[in-house]
């Protein structure tokens, strides 16, 4: 028997982002588009449990979706005659730049990341459009209440219409200027599929794989920007670690991860394309990252990575982008060199009580101090941050070897 509400739940991780992004293409209007993309669903809730799924789900959802957003006009008679004209037409938006990709979602992407839009409500609204997370997994991301980010998208929203926003991807000379908010995006869908911060999937792989995806259609329109190279490595570098991050349910570290699992493909591609970063020699965010990471795969066994390069890159990138998430990475990096006790000094002056990791790092390294009462107390606040299960799995056996 189908696990309808399984393959339901999967179907609509997988095809949401492109149904909503077709119906923007054809009627430019976001809050229609989603609207009829979740009647869509509503419909498939209906008629597969009779019929079965079909073949193709995908086009089964833009096809019901589509006819639900032109019923919607027929009815509102306030809709504009844009909207009406919008119904007539296939594609609204042809590119003017022949060398530029056509691809609904990567429009969709450069529409929510334009520089009109406040930098905080870009990355919002992409999460939710392109990487069809839900507020609540937004808001988790950016560590923000709910009803925050829900009036935030919505803002963001209600600003591309007014503003009237195009539905494009920008000529080639324009795209420069609008890439630090998409590679932001990019790498924030990457993250939440490789950690998700909600649900009961600890990895979505469809998540990697689509902001893989878009970040090699990114690299295909700029390939001479040493950022969207370095992001694609970072990501490359990063997935090919994916089929050795869980076992039994438990998520595994770094250091217990077993490497012949890796995917050795993935690895010297993200390698290729971290020499590129280097011989360009215009070091940027992700590029350092990407090299961090290029390290730690290019070690045999844990026992071999080169920390005093790794700690080097990361006050290289601790200069270069001073945040709190790259002091505590560069922290657990100098406990390695320097020992945990500097290392928790460092980590307990950024105080990042909200942030799941801050407390996971405190008590790894409270716990190799022999401090376990600290280290179990920092434990409980690290389990009670995450809903992620195999990072609750994994913590909660850690602080049960505490003695």
């Amino acid at each position: 028997m189908i696990d309808l509400e399984g393959a339901l739940t999967r179907i609509h991780r997988e095809e949401y982002a492109a149904v909503v992004a077709s119906l923007v293409r054809r009627f430019g209007d976001i809050d229609l588009a989603e609207d009829a993309a979740t009647e869509a669903l509503v419909a498939a809730l209906e008629h597969w449990p009779g019929g079965g799924i079909p073949p193709n789900p995908g086009g089964w959802l833009t096809t019901t979706a589509t006819r639900k957003a032109l019923d919607r006009i027929r009815r509102e008679s306030r809709r504009d005659a844009k909207h009406q004209q919008a119904a007539m037409i296939i594609d609204p938006t042809p590119s003017a730049d022949p060398g530029v990709v056509d691809d609904d979602r990567l429009r969709l992407l450069f529409t929510c990341c334009h520089p009109a839009l406040a930098p905080e409500a870009r990355v919002a609204l992409t999460l939710k459009l392109i990487g069809g997370l839900t507020v609540e997994e937004i808001a988790a991301a950016f560590l923000v209440p709910t009803t925050t980010m829900a009036q935030r998208i919505t803002r963001a929203k209600r600003k591309i219409a007014a503003a009237h926003i195009p539905y494009r991807v920008p000529q080639a000379a324009d795209l420069p200027a609008r890439l630090d908010g998409v590679l932001s995006v990019l790498y924030l869908v990457f993250n939440e599929g490789y950690l998700s911060s909600s649900g009961t999937e600890p990895i979505r792989e469809d998540l990697c794989l689509e902001a893989v995806r878009l970040a090699r259609l990114l690299r295909s329109l700029l390939t001479t920007e040493p950022e969207v190279t370095g992001l694609l490595a970072l990501m490359l570098l990063t997935e090919a670690r994916r089929p050795a991050r869980l076992a039994g349910g438990e998520l595994v570290t770094l250091a217990e991860q077993d490497r012949g699992r890796w995917d050795r493909g993935l690895i010297e591609e993200g390698h290729a394309l971290v020499r590129e970063c280097l011989a360009i020699n215009r070091p940027g965010h992700y590029q350092l990252l990407a090299a961090i990471n290029a390290v730690h795969t290019d070690a045999p066994t844990a026992s071999d990575t080169d920390w005093g390069q790794i700690a080097a890159l990361y006050d290289q990138l601790h200069a270069l982008a001073p945040t709190p998430v790259v002091a505590l990475n560069r922290a657990v990096a100098r406990a390695e060199l320097d020992g945990p006790l500097v290392a928790l000094a460092a980590v307990d002056r950024l105080a990042m009580t909200r942030y799941h990791a801050w407390h996971a790092t405190r008590a790894d390294l409270l716990r190799r101090l022999g401090r376990s009462g600290e280290a179990a107390a920092a434990y409980d606040e690290a389990i009670a941050a995450t809903d992620n299960p195999a990072e609750r799995a994994y913590l909660t056996r850690r602080r049960g070897q505490l003695g």
